[in-house]
């Protein structure tokens, strides 16, 4: 879904700011998960897999979409490529802001887990 941003920068500081807005919505889908997954008795494995999912859903499908649909669908006018680019925020960047928004994503669930009192140092040591 896209959102505005128009408001965005360009390049690596657009891709930041997504990476952002991304970490921040997966921290909050983090916590609505944790609340529903303690219930049912999921692994913190699932509840971070599922906010990360979900926050990408809600933040980068828009741009994943644009990304794969120039490089993918076929360009039969250079007037339609024109209007289509003119739609996208950026379409220089596309890749990076992708992959920003997917490192935030991953970045804000992860945080999520350790917010709620995840044994991260535990995790790291293996255990």
């Amino acid at each position: 879904m896209h959102y505005d941003q128009s408001w965005m920068g360009y390049g690596l500081v657009g891709g930041l700011e997504a990476g952002g807005i991304s970490a921040v919505v997966a921290l909050l889908v983090y916590f609505i998960v944790y609340a529903f997954g303690r219930k049912q008795g999921w692994s913190p494995l699932r509840m971070i897999a599922i906010a990360f999912l979900v926050s990408l859903l809600l933040t980068a499908s828009g741009d994943m979409w644009d990304l794969i649909y120039f490089n993918y669908a076929p360009m039969n006018s250079l007037q339609y490529l024109k209007a289509r680019l003119a739609q996208v925020h950026d379409p220089d960047n596309i890749g990076q802001r992708v992959f920003w928004e997917m490192i935030g994503a991953l970045v804000g669930a992860g945080l999520g887990w350790i917010f709620r009192g995840g044994d991260w140092r535990g995790a790291l040591r293996g255990d």
